[in-house]
């Protein structure tokens, strides 16, 4: 467990909470980090991860006023451990009014590379470079990961987001793996879909969609607009998968530090996140009882607490 910056030690208590009422046979190693955490100590927060294979997470803030030395600590979790899918599920929950119903999207976002590969440099005096690096053996893993998720959870149809009609080398090499892929699933519905256009289109009308796969940059902006369209920040869980780890997270990298501390925040993400762990560690029947008391507890208004769903 690693509670991260702002919010996320008291979203941490809750899921401590609800576990603990809820009798789940997991024990939490707890990793204080945060945003100014030295590597170091960044470091030992990974090999905590490594231990265990699987890991809670808060967020760490980034403060782009920090000098360009200092790396992303949410992207070194990510990279060091090769956390090469970030997997988010849209969907329309219970007692939450939105402007639009029945949205039930998967988000498939490569973790990795892209425009978070973390190469930049000022080749002369105000002219910065940013190096945006797309592999084919990276996107080829990322849309194997995308085809075969859609396939186990009986989708009918993939997305790739791109723009290929500008980046015609990088954005292009995706979508031709992308389309390589699918050509070994006949029976999903495979489309590409220009980033901006894309945009519009959840916005006027989500329900199209069905799994959704795509570079780094874009992965952030589409997850942004779904976590808007299904309610916000604090209702939608994410995970990050690799071979060998798991790190499971809200949805929304935004650690609320203006919410800290006034016991207002809203736990519904982290639990949810809470129960994808759970469901990973093949320990079910808990996370499908947590599950059902946190969406009771939305709709049921008279409820403070999930705690009081659970039997």
């Amino acid at each position: 467990m690693i509670p991260g910056d702002g919010i996320g030690p008291e979203l941490m208590l809750h899921v401590k909470t609800v576990f603990r009422h809820a009798c789940v046979p997991v024990d939490f190693e707890e990793v204080v980090v945060n945003c100014t955490s030295c590597e170091e100590d960044i470091h030992n927060a990974i090999m905590a991860v490594r231990r265990n294979r699987v890991a809670l997470k808060g967020n760490l803030e980034t403060d782009h006023n920090l000098p360009p030395s200092h790396k992303c600590r949410n992207n070194m979790f990510r990279t060091t451990l090769d956390l090469y899918a970030n997997v988010i599920h849209f969907k329309s929950l219970p007692g939450v009014e939105t402007q639009h119903k029945d949205v039930d999207i998967l988000v498939v976002r490569e973790n990795t590379e892209g425009e978070y590969s973390n190469l930049e440099h000022e080749s002369v005096t105000g002219v910065i470079e940013s190096l945006k690096i797309i592999t084919k053996a990276k996107s080829f893993r990322i849309a194997q990961y995308a085809f075969q998720l859609a396939q186990e959870m009986e989708r009918k149809k993939v997305t790739v987001v791109h723009k290929a009609n500008i980046m015609k080398l990088g954005d292009g090499l995706f979508l031709q793996c992308c389309r390589e892929v699918a050509s070994h699933y006949p029976q999903l519905t495979f489309e590409g879909m220009i980033v901006d256009n894309t945009t519009m289109q959840l916005v006027s009308r989500p329900q199209q969609f069905d799994v959704m796969v795509m570079p780094n940059l874009y992965g952030n902006i589409v997850n942004s607009i779904c976590t808007g369209l299904v309610g916000g920040a604090g209702l939608v869980p994410g995970a990050n998968y690799g071979h060998t780890h798991a790190v499971f997270e809200t949805a929304s990298r935004q650690s609320a530090r203006n919410l800290a501390n006034k016991n207002i925040a809203n736990p519904t993400a982290m639990l949810l996140a809470s129960c994808i762990m759970l469901d990973y560690l093949q320990l079910h029947s808990y996370a499908t009882s947590i599950r059902a008391a946190v969406l009771a507890s939305m709709e049921n208004k008279n409820l403070t607490c999930p705690c009081d769903m659970i039997h």
